[in-house]
């Protein structure tokens, strides 16, 4: 994938990320500046979801840990580069947990 196609796919999948959030009604705060969307909890927690240019990456940092997602062209989907989970699963297993209320990122 060239990097124009990487940058399009980013940025379709972060405003799916909000777009699913703001959905939710979950009491989540969230901000997209220059590529990296965060996302805050009434806890004060946040996860931030962001692009890594120079490894082709989509990196996520949650007080659960950090996690780093390839695209998979066949697929069409990004899968953790360790554990082989997609980002929208993951996603929402961990922003549940943040968020303490069920949150489906689709």
């Amino acid at each position: 994938m060239n990097e124009a196609d990487f940058n399009l796919k980013v940025e379709k999948t972060l405003s799916l990320i909000e777009q699913a959030v703001e959905a939710s009604g979950a009491d989540i705060e969230f901000e997209n500046a220059g590529d990296i969307l965060t996302l805050e909890f009434t806890d004060g927690s946040k996860v931030i979801v962001n692009k890594q240019g120079a490894a082709a990456q989509i990196w996520v940092a949650a007080k659960s840990g950090g996690y780093h997602y390839d695209y998979q062209e066949a697929d069409d989907q990004w899968v953790n580069d360790q554990s082989g989970t997609e980002l929208f699963a993951e996603l929402s297993r961990i922003i549940s947990q943040q968020a303490r209320t069920p949150v489906r990122i689709a």
